[in-house]
């Protein structure tokens, strides 16, 4: 662990302890600690994707909404990149280079830093897993990338983006779904909760025969259920890395409320704990409790 912190280098040393990472935090040290005058403006035609960008589509919409947002003030907070070969690779910021361009504008202010493969895959991961609505099968690649990269476990992972361990399992187990039923995810003609059931049966044929069902009759979670539960449905063994059992006689409580709320959940004492990034994490458990 020491050899991969040091190989990390200083600025991003943070991301590595217990707590959950928070992107806005990490973006707001760097920017902070970058003097006003080394804050430069790039061609936009000299700037490129970071190639460990998760996201391969943005919302039109709402580029257009920043894209008039910067027209009338420009753009608020610089991007963040690299010096490549030829130009300059994106490792933050890339809807603010794409609203610009849309803007009309030739030029972005820029923070140019030499940051490490990992680090650039790190921060596009994090940026795009805190700031964005990436798709299931998006943010399953995200983890699975984590994990690939920076060795970690899922309990481990699980902790640094403060979420549950089940819902990293879970979108995990979307990665080996087929490719005809993980289209039909990403077409919404299934729902995430159909997917997540599906990925936990062994046979791909069987699979894919409940998708069309599913499609075909507008079987409900609830009956999929019902009817995965039965024995012709083998169901995939989950592995846990590093997994212990709870002793704790509130563990199913926390394993439920950690599965609905998508994030982790602690029983202690008399209290429950409900851990959260930052305030649009914050708002999105709110929106599944249903607290206005």
């Amino acid at each position: 662990m020491e050899t991969k912190r040091r190989a990390l280098g200083r600025g991003l040393e943070e991301l590595f302890n217990n707590e959950p990472i928070d992107y806005d935090k990490l973006e707001e040290k760097i920017i902070t600690t970058t003097p006003k005058d080394a804050v430069v403006e790039l061609k936009i035609s000299e700037l490129r994707s970071n190639p460990y960008q998760p996201r391969k589509t943005f919302d039109e919409g709402a580029l257009e909404e920043l894209a008039s947002s910067i027209k009338e003030h420009g753009v608020f907070s610089p991007i963040i990149a690299k010096k490549s070969i030829k130009g300059y690779e994106i490792i933050a910021g890339e809807r603010r280079v794409k609203a610009s361009k849309i803007a009309g504008l030739e030029t972005v202010p820029a923070i140019v830093k030499d940051f490490t493969d990992t680090e650039m895959m790190e921060i596009a991961l994090l940026e795009n897993l805190q700031r964005e609505n990436l798709s299931p099968l998006e943010e399953a690649m995200a983890y699975k990338s984590l994990i690939d990269h920076l060795t970690l476990t899922q309990e481990q992972l699980a902790i640094r983006i403060g979420k549950s361990r089940s819902h990293v399992t879970n979108m995990l187990g979307l990665l080996t779904l087929p490719e005809e039923v993980k289209d039909l995810l990403v077409e919404n003609k299934i729902t995430m909760s159909h997917a997540r059931v599906l990925s936990k049966i062994e046979d791909d044929k069987k699979v894919k025969n409940l998708a069309e069902k599913i499609v075909k009759t507008g079987l409900n979670v609830r009956q999929l259920e019902e009817l995965s539960a039965k024995e012709e449905y083998q169901k995939k063994q989950e592995k846990y890395l590093h997994n212990k059992e709870k002793n704790n006689d509130f563990a199913y409580v926390e394993e439920l409320l950690s599965e609905k709320l998508g994030t982790r959940v602690r029983v202690k004492g008399k209290k429950i704990e409900i851990n959260f990034v930052n305030a649009n994490d914050l708002n999105r458990i709110l929106e599944i409790m249903q607290v206005e």
